[in-house]
């Protein structure tokens, strides 16, 4: 919770759920962009990533490291997503299962 990384991976979802949530109130209203009631739409936007914030902060000491309960803030190279875990035989590894440990069969 106290690194650069998870804040700004907490910034990154407060600003979208930010976003998402202005957009349902202007969806939902159905009105046209002259007629909204922009500070309930804002403050309903508002709270939203307020909530955003404040379930990274509870959701910190849970799980993996990252905002979320099953987030990661690690990234694969090229940025394909979440690092998958390597190294134990038989793990799941980048492109599949791990080789076994140990010596390579001989042919």
């Amino acid at each position: 919770m106290f690194t650069a990384v998870f804040w700004k991976a907490t910034l990154e979802r407060t600003v979208r759920t930010f976003a998402q949530a202005l957009a349902a109130v202007l969806v939902a209203g159905s009105t046209n962009l002259i007629d909204v009631e922009w500070q309930a739409a804002l403050s309903t936007a508002g709270l939203a990533a307020l909530l955003a914030v404040l379930t990274a902060l509870g959701a910190s000491g849970l799980g993996r490291e990252g905002p979320g309960l099953t987030e990661t803030t690690d990234r694969m190279p090229g940025g394909a997503g979440a690092s998958a875990p390597t190294g134990a035989a038989g793990a799941p590894g980048p492109t599949g299962p791990a080789a076994p440990a140990g010596p390579a069969p001989q042919p």
